[in-house]
């Protein structure tokens, strides 16, 4: 059987980024599975050592020990003791540098947690920023010691394994990742209330489909002023620039991590010609889709048929 980050892409996403479902090997506990780190990267040693994918569920992983990195969207994380690595539904990742990183890697299905108010927000899939580096903290001392329950939990005989212990103790550990503070440099949808709550859970579901202000706020019944002033609150920019800011990461996913014209790019994210997307994603990128994609393919060697 598939390991359970490495399941059977979905086909209907054949022609796109590879997707992967929640399919651990043995599923223990439906929608949860907790394992070392180190035995994640052998199972993907085996499978597909390279492979760029996005999954279905989420992950979260302490660092306990070793260093390496983490690709997640364009951006390389690096990995030591105390690194914490959040990665969410849809999310395009990579195991850069795996090196000697060693520590706890939980993965568990939205469905799985206990349906709470906060926890309902945690699990969105834009929520909150990908790396945080808690070092010794008291943070990391709590995390850590709330994994070691979920660990202790799960490795009991299968007659004898608590799926609520595990969603309650799940539940705290992401409660109190929600308690840590943000760095400056991130962005803190908290600000942004219940409004711009609402509001990217909509934009998660619509961004192919419309880029208009208004038509948001007319979904969510809002004012655009109303979801502006949430945007600004929790980014730092007008709900227009948050949505072509969407648009734009999607566009840059699939020009990276598939084969996809352009055309055909463009069409996904409903730009009904090629050249309004290739405007759209100049103003939004400061390149070109094609120079965009360009940068990203390493150079054909001399003598190659495509490097003469």
């Amino acid at each position: 059987m598939a390991p359970a980050e490495l399941g059977e892409a979905d086909p209907s996403q054949s022609d796109a980024i590879v997707r992967l479902d929640f399919n651990p090997p043995v599923e223990r506990v439906p929608g949860f599975e907790i394992i070392d780190l180190a035995t994640l990267h052998r199972r993907r040693a085996r499978r597909d050592p390279d492979g760029v994918h996005r999954v279905d569920f989420h992950t979260l992983s302490l660092i306990t020990e070793g260093s390496g990195e983490h690709a997640v969207d364009f951006v390389t994380y690096p990995c030591r003791p105390g690194t914490l690595v959040w990665v969410r539904p849809g999310q395009v990742q990579r195991y850069v540098r795996p090196g000697t990183t060693n520590g706890t890697h939980v993965l568990f299905t939205p469905s799985f947690l206990p349906r709470l108010d906060s926890v309902d927000r945690l699990v969105d899939e834009w929520y909150g920023p990908v790396c945080r580096q808690l070092g010794t903290s008291a943070d990391y001392a709590v995390l850590a010691a709330l994994m070691g329950q979920m660990r202790a939990e799960y490795d009991r005989p299968d007659e004898a394994v608590s799926p609520d212990m595990l969603r309650h103790l799940l539940a705290a550990a992401l409660a109190h990742i929600d308690r840590l503070p943000y760095h400056g440099e991130q962005d803190d949808p908290r600000a942004g209330g219940e409004v711009y709550a609402r509001f990217r859970a909509e934009l998660e579901r619509s961004y192919a489909t419309t880029r208009r202000a208004a038509g948001y706020a007319e979904r969510l019944g809002y004012t655009v002023k109303t979801l502006t002033r949430a945007c600004m609150a929790a980014t730092g920019q007008p709900v227009k620039h948050v949505i072509d800011g969407r648009v734009a990461l999607e566009a840059q996913r699939l020009l990276a991590h598939t084969d996809e014209p352009v055309a055909a790019i463009a069409r996904r994210l409903g730009f009904p010609e090629s050249t309004n997307f290739g405007k759209f994603f100049t103003r939004h990128t400061g390149t070109t889709p094609g120079a965009f994609r360009g940068s990203l393919r390493p150079t054909p060697p001399p003598g190659s048929p495509d490097g003469r």
